[in-house]
């Protein structure tokens, strides 16, 4: 932990907070998303939980249509959505080699 604490701006208990393991990664996105939806399946969504689980948040709900959008570009490729949707309305599978997330640290 010793050294981290180099790499930590002002977290007094020495622990790396998510936003900021974010900011050390890169991410390159493919065109074409990893992630899709099944939309008549989203609108059933009572509880909309990937807007509020999506570590990364992804997820948004179109203020004119209600219509569930997800932004792929930012994606940190943990599986949240795919696991936590109660109606298996996502489906998700790594980007293309070559595209994705790439973690430099922690």
């Amino acid at each position: 932990m010793a050294g981290d604490q180099g790499h930590v701006a002002n977290n007094k208990d020495g622990i790396m907070k998510i936003e900021e393991k974010v900011a050390l990664c890169a991410i390159k996105h493919h065109e074409e998303s990893h992630i899709q939806l099944d939309e008549a399946a989203c609108k059933r969504c009572e509880t909309k939980i990937c807007v509020r689980s999506c570590p990364a948040h992804l997820y948004t709900i179109e203020p004119e249509t209600e219509n569930l959008k997800v932004d792929h570009t930012g994606c940190l490729e943990c599986g949240t959505c795919m696991i936590i949707c109660p109606l298996q309305a996502v489906t998700w599978k790594y980007p293309e080699p070559g595209f994705g997330i790439y973690y430099r640290q922690g």
